[in-house]
């Protein structure tokens, strides 16, 4: 078995991240990576102590919302959320730090990545969000996709 690069290491470990996921829709986890350490890590699902939509359903399935629309409309955190709130509730710096997500970011979480300087996105598959292509595209943040 050879050794993994750095990239299949930390997007191997989002994965595994994401199997914590209590969302409904999409498993999605995310690793916040500085010079190859890992600095947080975050799943989607419900805010600390409140029931999750595996045990309580899908509001966005109950009012037909498709991906990509109305992200108010969730009880739950995406992981790129809660990994960043992660770091800061440890208070570990984020700045220039690179992230590691199964799914490309949503554009709420693109401005909130944009604005905690992060450098680099890896992701390993889309998400029907055209603004948030154009965010990291005009902030100047770049965007990988791994195979």
């Amino acid at each position: 078995m050879k050794r993994p690069t750095f990239d299949e290491y930390f997007i191997g470990i989002a994965k595994l991240v994401a199997t914590r996921s209590t969302c409904l829709r999409r498993k999605v986890g995310c690793v916040l990576v500085k010079n190859n350490r890992i600095l947080a890590t975050g799943y989607n699902g419900a805010p600390s102590g409140l029931p999750h939509c595996d045990e309580v359903g899908c509001i966005r399935e109950m009012l037909g919302i498709e991906g990509g629309q109305r992200h108010e409309m969730c009880r739950g955190l995406h992981a790129e959320q809660n990994a960043i709130i992660q770091a800061a509730l440890h208070g570990v710096s984020i700045k220039d730090a690179e992230i590691y997500c199964t799914h490309h970011p949503c554009s709420v979480c693109a401005k909130m990545l944009i604005n905690a300087h992060i450098l680099r996105v890896k992701i390993l598959e889309d998400y029907p969000d055209t603004m948030a292509k154009r965010l990291f595209e005009e902030a100047g943040v770049e965007l990988i996709v791994l195979e």
